[in-house]
């Protein structure tokens, strides 16, 4: 008998997904959620409650525009998401130079000045970008 692709795939996912057991799941994410709470400091945790609330804010704009259903004025979504999106690569940014394990040494000092002016300039050009 020919076994097709698609039948060996749908065999390998079931497989798969019955080995899940939730139980694993919800101590797999309390255990990683009580290291992260012991290992990481205090200013990291701020800037991920930063990074979150911008990710946050994109995804609320773009629902509000499919819920809307219309996305007019489109340059105002667009320019929106995309500070959000730039906030965020430059939160992480930041964010990476302070963490104690880093590479390459910068002074505390210089990666906020560095995360200050990207955002001037990011912000610059989405206000400029809105018209």
């Amino acid at each position: 008998p020919v076994i097709h692709l698609h039948t060996v795939l749908h065999w390998k996912m079931a497989d798969f997904f019955s080995d899940i057991n939730p139980t694993n799941i919800i101590n797999a994410v309390t255990a990683t959620w009580h290291q992260y709470q012991k290992s990481v400091p205090s200013h990291l945790k701020f800037i991920d409650t930063y990074i979150m609330y911008v990710v946050l804010t994109a995804i609320a704009q773009i629902v509000y525009s499919i819920v809307i259903g219309t996305t007019y004025p489109f340059n105002s979504l667009l320019s929106g998401v995309c500070a959000c999106i730039g906030s965020m690569v430059l939160a992480i940014s930041l964010r990476l130079q302070l963490n104690s394990r880093r590479e390459f040494k910068f002074s505390q000092e210089r990666a906020f000045a560095d995360f200050i002016i990207g955002n001037v300039i990011l912000h610059f050009i989405v206000i400029c970008y809105i018209g």
